[in-house]
């Protein structure tokens, strides 16, 4: 699923990826890191709404180099919102729940992407034209699945080692962030080396396969599958 496979390529699937990669990185993006504004708003921290981050204007998200390793990489990020736990009445659970909107607004956003492809194949004359407008869909939606998977990786900074942090004893989560730093280097060692691809893909394929039957069951309860 990225521009990096080799091999003979269509012009117009590399054309459909660019962009749903770009709607990605326009909407998909700030929207992942506006749901962790939005929740640590309404759990009492008004620190991102008070920096003008609680928005969806995408030039306020987007990270020039996180857009490039999507486009290239098919992972990414975006500039992350500013959250002060301290403001949570209860830290941990408060950082969990900021950390884990983001992923979720991806899933859901590959959710809303799998019941649109299904729509359309459900209602719409298959031709050249909705061949690649399915294409574009299905690699929005499973974008979304693959960086809601990515951004659950408990390796700092991503989302899932606050929420893995959330659940340590004060002395571990103490050691976890002192060493953060360190931890991060080897995860991304681990990423580009490809010693995560195989499990991470496994995951992926796992979690966008659940999202895809989720969103097919209507169509197919209604006979229109």
């Amino acid at each position: 699923m990225t521009l990096l496979r080799g091999g003979n390529v269509d012009p117009l699937d590399i054309l459909m990826q660019v962009l749903a990669t770009l709607v990605i990185v326009l909407l998909a993006l700030p929207l992942h890191e506006f749901a962790h504004g939005w929740v640590a708003n309404k759990l009492g921290d008004p620190t991102a709404r008070l920096a003008g981050r609680l928005t969806f204007n995408p030039l306020a998200s987007v990270d020039p180099m996180g857009a490039g390793f999507l486009l290239l990489f098919g992972i990414g990020w975006a500039r992350p919102v500013p959250v002060d736990s301290r403001y949570f009445k209860n830290p941990r659970s408060g950082m969990a729940l900021t950390a884990l909107a983001g992923p979720a607004s991806n899933l859901i956003a590959s959710f809303v992407g799998a019941l649109l492809f299904y729509a359309v194949i459900a209602f719409a004359p298959y031709n050249v034209v909705v061949h690649y407008i399915l294409l574009f869909i299905s690699y929005f939606a499973y974008i979304n699945a693959v960086l809601a998977v990515f951004n659950l990786v408990p390796i700092p900074p991503l989302d899932g080692s606050k929420i893995l942090a959330s659940f340590l004893s004060d002395r571990a989560r103490f050691i976890f962030y002192q060493y953060q730093n360190i931890l991060a280097m080897v995860g991304m060692i681990l990423i580009v080396s490809g010693a995560l691809t195989g499990p991470l893909s496994m995951i992926e394929s796992a979690v966008y396969g659940g999202v895809s039957w989720l969103a097919s069951l209507p169509f197919r309860l209604f006979g229109v599958l």
